[in-house]
Order: C-alpha cells, then sequence, then structure tokens
C-alpha cells in the first residue's frame, strides 16, 4: 500500500523577494520556497493541483504521484490564491487581484492548449468560483482582517455579476476560539506595537511616494486609521471554498493568519448557494496546532473518483518569511449527521492512501530526541526534535556534509522523510531577469529545476554501511523527500551525506523523520487526566505518563465526534485554545510510543 508524509512530496518553486525600502542591502533578495492556497479538482481524468507561488500546476492520476506543468505567459502567476473549477468542457481560473479588476481565464487542456481571458468587472481576492448542479455560477472571495467573506452569482457565459454581493461570513473572534489571531490563539500586538508598525509603513509610503513624486492617496490621518485596522489583532478571514453535500451547501474560510500554527479552515452551512450560512457544530473543519509542521488553513475539499473525499491546505514553515509555506493532504469526509470533518491526527506521519479516515498509523516514530551526529555547523539537535522551524546548518557550502542519526538500537524501518530548508539565503537577481513589482515589495520566481543530491546509508553496528537510497545524481528538488520501502531496512544508525542544494547554499536540515516498528510494548493509558477551563475557548489538560510516552489530545462537541487533535511530544499537558464559546467539550488523552498508540478514555468537560 502506498504512503505519502505532509509536507507533501513536491518539487516546490524558489523565489526571489524583497522589499527595497527595508534593507540596507537592496541589490539582494531573500531566496526561499514557497506553496499555499491550493485548489484540488478533478478534471477530465486527472487531477490537477494548483498552489500559489508555483508558476504552474500539478497533475496526478492517484493523488500520491504528481507531475509538473508550467503556466503560460497569459496566466498571472504572481497572484496569490489560484481557483480552479470545471464548468462543461474547460477549467476556470482566476487569482487575487485586490485593488483592480481581475479576470477568468478558461482552457480545455491546460497542458497544451493557452487559457483565454474573460475579463471581470471588480476587484476581487482569494477567489472561489462554484457551479451548482443546475448550472448556475455564483462566486466567493474575500481576504481582510477588516472585511467579510462575500458571495455574488455570476453569469455563466460572460462571468459578470447578476446580483449585487452579499455578506457571506464574518468573523466572529469573541465567541469562537479558532478565529483569534496569533500563534496559539494569543494576540502578539500590543498598542504600542501597533503604532509602531503604522508609523513604519507611513514612513515607507512616503518614501516611494516622494520617489514616484507623488503623494499619499488620503489625508496622513485616514491612512494611518486604516493602516491600525490593518495591523490590529483581529483574525483574516479569508480563503473561500464551497462543497455541495446532499443538497446542503458547506462554505469553508481560512483563520486566522497563516503565519501562526493555529491556521486553519472553518466551515459554515447554508440551505443555498447565497445563504443565510450558519457555524457548523464541527469547527473547525481543518486544524493542526501542534506536530512537526503545523498549520492547515486556506485550501479546498475534492471528492475522488471513489466517492472518497479529501482536503489540502497551506502549511506553515515561517523561518525566512512568514509566507514561506508548504503544502498538506489529509483525508475528509461527511458524517451521518451532515458534519464535515478532516482526520489530522497524525497529519504529519506516514499516511496509508487507501487507509479510512482515522485508522492508526502503519509505522511509529522512531528518530525523536535521538542522538545526531555531524559533518560541521550547529543545531545537530535539531534534525530529531521534531520542529520544522529549528534547523542544522553545515559550516560550509560544500559537498559532503553529513547527519547521522543513532536510534540506539535495531530498529525494522520502513520509512524516511528527509527535510531540507533553507536559511538566510541572499542572492541577486540572474542577470537579464527582472522582477514583479509589486507594492513595497518585489519577488521574481525562478521556473529552473533547481536541484538537490544526498545518498543514504544504513548500519547496525555504526562502521558497515549498506546505501539505502542513492539521489547523488537527481535532477529533481524534493525538499521533503519521502522513501518507503516494502520490505523494512534492519539499521541502528541513518547517516545522510549532502551531495548538492540549491544555489550553493550551505546543507540545512530542519528534520530526519524515521518510522517503523518498535522493540517494546505499547503505553499505559494515561493516567490522573484532568483540565482546567482558562476561558469559555480555553483549556489546559493536564495527564500522568511515563517517561518517553508522548500524546495525542483529541476533542470534539460530542463523544462521538472527537474530530479535533494535537500531537504532544515529551510533555504531559496541553492547552486547546479553539473552542466555541457555550458548546459542549469533550476530551481524550491517547498515549503513543515508538511500539503503538493507546486510546484514553473519554471525558465530558462541559455540555
Amino acid at each position: 500500500m502506498k504512503h505519502y508524509c505532509n509536507p507533501m512530496n513536491l518539487e516546490y518553486r524558489y523565489q526571489f523577494f524583497r522589499r527595497p525600502n527595508q534593507s540596507g542591502k537592496n541589490d539582494l533578495y531573500k531566496v526561499y520556497r514557497e506553496a499555499a492556497d491550493p485548489t484540488l479538482i478533478a478534471f477530465k481524468g486527472l487531477y490537477y493541483l494548483f498552489p500559489s507561488m508555483t508558476a504552474g500546476f500539478f497533475t496526478s492520476e492517484d493523488l500520491h504521484d504528481w507531475n509538473y506543468y508550467r503556466l503560460g505567459n497569459e496566466i498571472p502567476v504572481y497572484d496569490y490564491a489560484p481557483d480552479v473549477r470545471v464548468m462543461g468542457d474547460y477549467m476556470y481560473f482566476s487569482a487575487s487581484r485586490n485593488g483592480e479588476n481581475g479576470s477568468f481565464y478558461r482552457t480545455k487542456d491546460p497542458r497544451t492548449e493557452a487559457f483565454e481571458r474573460i475579463p471581470a468587472t471588480f476587484p476581487f481576492w482569494d477567489p472561489n468560483l462554484f457551479i451548482d448542479d443546475d448550472g448556475r455560477v455564483y462566486f466567493y472571495w474575500g481576504c481582510s482582517n477588516m472585511e467579510p467573506i462575500y458571495g455574488v452569482e455570476l453569469d455563466s457565459k460572460t462571468m459578470q455579476p447578476v446580483t449585487e454581493k452579499q455578506v457571506m461570513i464574518r468573523s466572529h473572534e469573541d465567541v469562537r476560539g479558532y478565529e483569534r489571531f496569533g500563534e496559539e490563539h494569543v494576540a502578539p500586538h500590543t498598542d504600542a506595537d501597533i503604532e509602531e508598525q503604522v508609523e513604519n509603513m507611513i514612513s515607507m509610503m512616503k518614501d516611494q511616494a516622494k520617489e514616484e513624486g507623488a503623494e499619499l492617496p488620503l489625508p496622513e490621518e485616514q491612512v494611518k486609521a486604516q493602516l491600525r485596522g490593518y495591523f490590529s489583532n483581529r483574525p483574516y478571514i479569508e480563503g473561500a471554498w464551497m462543497t455541495k453535500h446532499e443538497g446542503r451547501y458547506y462554505l469553508q474560510y481560512a483563520i486566522p493568519g497563516t503565519e501562526y500554527n493555529v491556521y486553519g479552515d472553518g466551515t459554515y452551512i447554508g440551505d443555498s448557494p447565497l445563504g443565510p450560512f450558519k457555524p457548523a457544530n464541527n469547527n473547525p473543519y481543518s486544524y493542526k496546532p501542534g506536530g512537526f509542521i503545523t498549520g492547515a488553513g486556506h485550501g479546498s475539499t475534492l471528492e475522488d473518483r471513489k466517492g472518497k473525499y479529501w482536503h489540502i491546505s497551506s502549511m506553515r514553515i515561517s523561518h525566512n518569511e512568514n509566507f514561506e509555506r508548504r503544502l498538506g493532504l489529509w483525508k475528509a469526509g461527511f458524517d451521518e449527521d451532515g458534519e464535515l470533518f478532516c482526520d489530522q491526527r497524525f497529519g504529519d506521519w506516514p499516511i496509508a492512501m487507501d487507509a479510512p479516515a482515522f485508522a492508526k498509523p502503519d509505522w511509529m516514530l522512531l528518530s525523536y530526541g535521538k542522538k545526531v551526529r555531524v559533518s560541521s555547523g550547529d543545531g545537530a539537535q535539531n534534525v530529531t526534535d521534531e520542529n520544522i522551524q529549528t534547523i542544522w546548518k553545515a559550516a560550509a557550502a560544500a559537498p559532503g556534509e553529513w547527519a547521522e542519526i543513532d536510534l540506539g538500537e535495531v530498529y525494522d524501518v520502513s520509512a524516511v522523510q528527509i527535510n531540507f530548508v533553507d536559511d538566510g539565503i541572499l542572492r541577486e537577481l540572474p542577470k537579464g531577469q527582472e522582477p514583479k513589482v509589486l507594492p513595497y515589495e518585489e519577488r521574481w520566481l525562478d521556473l529552473e529545476k533547481q536541484v538537490t543530491c544526498w545518498v543514504m546509508e544504513g548500519s547496525t553496528n555504526g562502521s558497515d554501511y549498506e546505501v539505502l537510497e542513492d539521489k547523488s545524481q537527481a535532477r529533481s528538488d524534493l525538499p521533503h523527500d519521502f522513501l518507503e520501502w516494502e520490505i523494512p531496512k534492519r539499521v541502528r544508525f541513518i547517516k545522510v551525506t549532502v551531495m548538492k542544494v540549491p544555489y550553493g547554499a550551505n546543507p540545512c536540515i530542519s528534520g530526519i523523520r524515521i518510522f517503523g516498528k518498535g522493540n517494546g510494548t505499547m503505553p499505559a493509558m494515561a493516567r490522573e487526566v484532568s483540565f482546567v477551563p482558562e476561558s469559555e475557548m480555553d483549556l489546559k489538560v493536564t495527564w500522568e505518563a511515563e517517561e518517553g510516552v508522548h500524546a495525542n489530545l483529541l476533542w470534539g462537541y460530542a463523544p462521538d465526534k472527537m474530530y479535533h487533535s494535537r500531537t504532544i511530544m515529551g510533555a504531559t499537558e496541553g492547552r486547546i485554545g479553539a473552542l466555541v464559546a457555550g458548546q459542549p467539550v469533550y476530551i481524550r488523552v491517547d498515549t503513543f510510543n515508538e511500539n503503538g498508540i493507546t486510546e484514553g478514555k473519554i471525558i465530558k468537560v462541559r455540555g
């Protein structure tokens, strides 16, 4: 059975990025990879995946193996949040074009044919097109901490509005904990912070206006008032996606900010495409606040050819820039009560393609906290700390730098994920290239393949090694390469030697993650589970467990709907900040170690 492991094993495109007025080195650009805001659809026998900042798209026959194609010059590849839908024989494309009228594009085959442009008459950001069963066409958009999600009906031929825009969803962070802005839903900005950001932005706007011989678009105090709203602690509400199921309409939306571990998707339900909508009981729908890589917001929901549902969304790295992101894919579905759910219990572990949602993983994590030796550099311990934001960086930008994990004993290893990362790469724009100049920033997407080459070896004794995988001559750039073996490798030591990374940078690795079967016994059930409500939307949970035992903290609004989860490594407490005020809450603490998972008892918190 095939497996995959989030973040998805794709060739993520590099971009050169700079804010000219904020850097003393205006000739240099930050260089890093990004993909986010993914649309995943089925079209003419293939699955198509369109992410932001990719300058192209991926196709697959099975949602496991993906091929990359470039988009033509007629498509605005620097516009964020590409939306793609099927209408008749055509694939329709649109993307964010705030402040000016956007456009729609259509083609019968994006691999071989150019897109035809259909001009729009209104501006939009984070678009989503929806075609109902009766052929009527609807459109949703919005990306702001001050504006709601809007909806409108469109003429299917002209793509022009035939109704006035209507408010679909507004944020309610005062009662919906998962909508609160900030890391762990804790407000990040003080009033003083906000004023400092406002003054910095005003200064930058004045400098740019002076260079262009212009003035601020509005009186300065009015601009400041707008900026205070922009830099406030209000959540961003964005990334609409509509799914219809058994006659009901599920409007999904992303909150509260892409750079936070709590970035996720919520759901509202209505009986017609333009509402009125009410919040689903199961909220948030997609939510991954813990684990190796966090975040699960702004995505799309697909029904595959077998009738199974999948959800794909953005995951955060935010190491070089806030918008440094990857893609995650999970099993989804509707329960017997029509609640839309997403399975993220072990959402960045190997996932069997054909297993049902909420099935236990086939393999356990063997590498957490294990000893690491490296050839040079700092941060060796970060290779096994299960945190994509911490890194080992080699001291030299030369072939042959290596990292080796000692598992402590010989195990049956079935899968390994190697996570390369970019750290502080500064480069000049290649000669002859022109950046995309946007307000207050510049970007350039590198369409050339930047290869990553390495060799993986295994050993039972630390002296005699065999090659497990040789990618020394690879022509691919897979920063989150995932390997699985039908016959497990019997090893104690795993060593990765890096031969080449993009742009001649120092090799950096955020995690070598090893999965297989442990040699011991399953953990005991969590003991002395207790909870302390910190507010209507916040809950602290504690428990007791043996040393070396980790936990998955589950919760839901009913004992048979424990759809939310948080992986907690090396601790016996966890915090839930995503509760809905006044809603029932049930929790469960599942313990796990290298040998398996032991489910806990369901505890009622409030009802």
